[in-house]
């Protein structure tokens, strides 16, 4: 993904109204759906430049993967219906980050 503009954040609203800043990561097509993925904003340290006040054991940190729906003709970010579709594309956004970082390797 190329950030040349910087990252891109999104909000999303839980049911409870609750609102979280993500910051998209990749976004990816399959079987006529569109997926996305993200992380947690976090602010950085402006000294270090390192995420501050994140525990990377903490599961609220991790990737969170979620699709487009269309609900009375306005697009949607949902969650996955099942624990399969979510294994499925999980690991087609990993085959794409590791492919990824292959290339910025050479």
């Amino acid at each position: 993904m190329d950030e040349s503009f910087g990252p891109d954040f999104i909000t999303v609203t839980d049911e409870e109204g609750n609102d979280f800043e993500l910051e998209l990561v990749d976004t990816l097509e399959h079987r006529g759906v569109t997926y996305y993925a993200m992380f947690p904003a976090v602010e950085e340290d402006e000294a270090t430049g390192e995420p501050k006040d994140v525990d990377a054991d903490d599961e609220e940190y991790g990737l969170v993967i979620m699709k487009a729906i269309e609900e009375n003709g306005e697009e949607l970010l949902s969650t996955l219906d099942s624990d399969e579709e979510l294994e499925e594309v999980y690991e087609l956004f990993m085959e794409r980050f590791f492919a990824e970082e292959d290339e910025d390797e050479e």
